[in-house]
């Protein structure tokens, strides 16, 4: 992977390159981006499956227009909610974009807490045949027979990686996976293995910002707080307003849930909020655990302060 010197704050590499920036929401990885965007004269990628929607800027923790007029930020509120972003296609505008920034001869850094991203960029996304509409049909059939867990166990009879792999309570994931197998024949991890990779080994480097998960906790408890100030409520009234498919990613946004149900009368601020922290700490908790199970070999930084972080950064960014 490239190496870079760092003379001082403004100091720019010899030639453009690739920083990722992955990890727990909460832990600092998008003011640690920014302050790399400056120092290096680079651009700022976003790769937070929800951050790519315009209508959660304050419940998906967006860059404020002061962040963003600091450094060019791409891929941020550029999808409306009734428009289903996948992996791929996030992949594909990735790369348009980092193909530009390279072209400029500047850095890029891509940060966000979506590890499934991070994968595809460096180690690529299968191109997977469409399913029949009677495969779909079929398999959200069988949703809904079975339940979850059931279903579960359906699918680890014939795609036991994916069984094991996919996060509880993800049901996008777990019925693709299933569609796949039986259309296909062909299990979904397999699929992955096949696939190009879009940015190749020399030129990119990653790191995840993991600081204490007790720290992560207080602080996602602070910023849901402060989302609620500051208008999180109005969001959610907006988008719920508009009737859209419970299924559509953005609909799983954290804290949309809850305090739709707050909205509608099933629960008090203080139930909905107590939900929304819980929703968010177990989030936090498969974030860690992906990125230790993914990346196991990016270097970790562990200080919980913005100034420790940007060292520990610089440090292990020299030669």
């Amino acid at each position: 992977m490239n190496s870079r010197r760092w003379r001082g704050d403004a100091a720019k590499p010899a030639g453009p390159s690739v920083w990722l920036i992955g990890g727990p929401t909460a832990g600092g990885k998008s003011t640690l981006a920014l302050r790399l965007a400056e120092a290096t004269g680079g651009e700022i990628v976003n790769a937070d499956s929800m951050q790519v929607y315009r209508d959660l800027r304050l419940l998906t923790a967006r860059p404020t227009g002061r962040d963003e007029a600091r450094a060019p930020h791409h891929l941020y509120g550029i999808a409306d909610a009734a428009d289903a972003w996948s992996a791929g296609r996030w992949l594909a505008a990735a790369r348009e974009v980092l193909a530009v920034i390279a072209g400029r001869g500047r850095v890029a850094v891509v940060v966000g807490g979506t590890g499934l991203y991070f994968r595809a960029l460096t180690g690529g996304l299968a191109e997977i045949p469409a399913s029949p509409a009677g495969v779909r049909a079929e398999v959200q059939e069988d949703w809904r027979r079975l339940g979850e867990a059931e279903f579960r166990e359906r699918l680890g009879r014939i795609d036991p990686v994916a069984a094991t792999r996919i996060a509880p309570g993800d049901r996008q994931r777990l019925t693709r996976a299933l569609e796949v197998v039986l259309a296909t024949g062909v299990p979904l991890n397999d699929f992955h293995r096949r696939a190009p990779t879009p940015l190749p080994p020399t030129a990119w480097r990653g790191v995840v910002v993991d600081p204490p998960r007790a720290v992560l906790y207080a602080r996602c408890e602070t910023r849901l707080e402060t989302m609620l100030a500051t208008g999180a409520l109005d969001e959610v009234r907006a988008l719920i307003g508009r009737d859209l498919d419970p299924q559509l990613p953005v609909m799983k946004a954290l804290g949309v849930r809850e305090f739709a149900e707050h909205l509608a009368g099933r629960a008090t601020l203080a139930e909905a909020l107590a939900r929304a922290r819980q929703s968010t700490r177990r989030y936090v908790k498969r974030q860690t655990t992906w990125f230790r199970h993914q990346s196991p070999d990016w270097p970790r930084i562990g200080a919980d302060d913005e100034a420790s972080q940007w060292e520990q950064f610089r440090a292990l960014a020299s030669p």
